[in-house]
């Protein structure tokens, strides 16, 4: 993976280049001190993959996406971002022209502490992006090359199904025969921002149930996030607080660095906000969600999966499947990074659904669907 250093901070494109070192499979072709720089050196020395900062003088971070898109390059692009509501902004907008994830500068620690941290989640996003890229080419391709997903004939060995037809046809049964669905709860991660920003607004003000959602973001990032969708949106969006009341009609974002869960107060459905420790190492996390929301409405409730690393949310979709309730998953090719959706579209208890057809799905549910029979 050739990657170009982008950063107008001498000391930090030292320190970035110092943690590529660390990750396999990387190597650094090259730096460059301001956006015009980058530009060229993209031209000549053809990188897979920049590390960008957001801002930068003379030419931004986001003017040098805007300008990669417009030439048709199709160089990936992770920003590194400032720990600010200004940084949170910018890199939004990032993230909805293109770039594959962020990660958002360490600070306060150790040199070396700083310097371990930044290297993990360099290494974490760059292998998924790898990934991405090998089955973005397989599905444009039709299928030539090696593939990173689970073969048809692995998935049916695992499942005990007749390959993914078999798992369809039991995740299809399992939303048939449903009662009246009283709340959406979405978990989503990589490429989460993009996604939410195409799907959300589509679902209509007459949806008539609360939706949860749980995007894996840092602090200040998820207010920023909740604050463009509500101007997008037919439904309210606001960054969940502690108290608040579940009611229809509006999208509930859980706040990041920090644990979101529902729970019965005095015969309403209420917002806690807990320090409670991570979970498959997110704060928030899918996982403590689903359950919570499994908890207060049964087979109520429409589980969503959606693209993201790791497998944050597969154990709540497990719960959600042995109660009844109905699960939807984002399916392979519309993923940035197929990794959360993964486990229940694999095991069958999970109907695949394509991004452009998410938010139709989970109207149809919402308004017609409920309790499923579990099989």
């Amino acid at each position: 993976m050739r990657v170009l250093v982008v950063d107008d901070a001498v000391a930090y494109r030292t320190i970035v280049s110092r943690a590529l070192e660390g990750v396999a499979g990387v190597e650094v072709v090259g730096v460059a001190a301001d956006g015009k720089i980058a530009l060229q050196k993209v031209e000549n020395l053809h990188p897979d993959l920049l590390t960008l900062d957001v801002e930068m003088p003379s030419v931004n971070g986001i003017e040098v996406l805007r300008r990669l898109r417009a030439s048709g390059s199709d160089v990936g692009v992770i920003m590194l971002s400032s720990f600010t509501s200004e940084g949170a902004d910018v890199t939004l907008d990032a993230l909805e022209m293109g770039a594959f994830d962020f990660v958002v500068k360490p600070s306060g620690g150790t040199p070396e502490a700083n310097l371990e941290k930044l290297r993990r989640q360099l290494a974490i996003r760059i292998e998924a992006f790898s990934r991405a890229r090998e089955i973005s080419t397989i599905l444009r391709t039709g299928g030539s090359g090696t593939r990173t997903a689970l073969p048809t004939s692995t998935i049916a060995a695992n499942t005990g199904q007749q390959g993914v037809a078999g798992n369809l046809a039991s995740a299809m049964d399992h939303l048939a025969g449903m009662q009246k669905c009283e709340a959406v709860t979405i978990g989503i991660s990589t490429g989460g921002p993009q996604a939410l920003m195409h799907m959300l607004p589509q679902l209509p003000a007459n949806l008539g149930v609360p939706v949860l959602i749980v995007q894996h973001m840092p602090p200040m990032f998820t207010r920023s996030l909740a604050d463009d969708l509500n101007g997008r949106c037919a439904l309210r969006v606001y960054e969940a607080a502690d108290g608040q009341p579940v009611v229809p009609g509006v999208i509930l974002i859980a706040p990041g660095g920090r644990q979101m869960k529902v729970e019965r107060q005095d015969g309403a459905t209420v917002i806690r906000i807990t320090e409670d420790p991570p979970e498959n190492s997110c704060r928030p996390s899918v996982d403590y969600l689903f359950r919570s929301v499994a908890n207060v409405y049964g087979g109520r409730a429409l589980a969503v999966l959606m693209t993201g690393m790791g497998n944050d949310g597969a154990a709540g979709c497990r719960l959600f499947h042995r109660i009844g309730a109905p699960i939807l998953a984002q399916n392979e090719a519309s993923c940035v990074v197929f990794g959360m959706p993964r486990e229940p579209i694999i095991e069958g208890i999970a109907k695949p659904v394509p991004l452009e057809n998410m938010a139709q799905e989970i109207v149809r549910i919402a308004r017609h669907g409920g309790l499923a029979t579990c099989k």
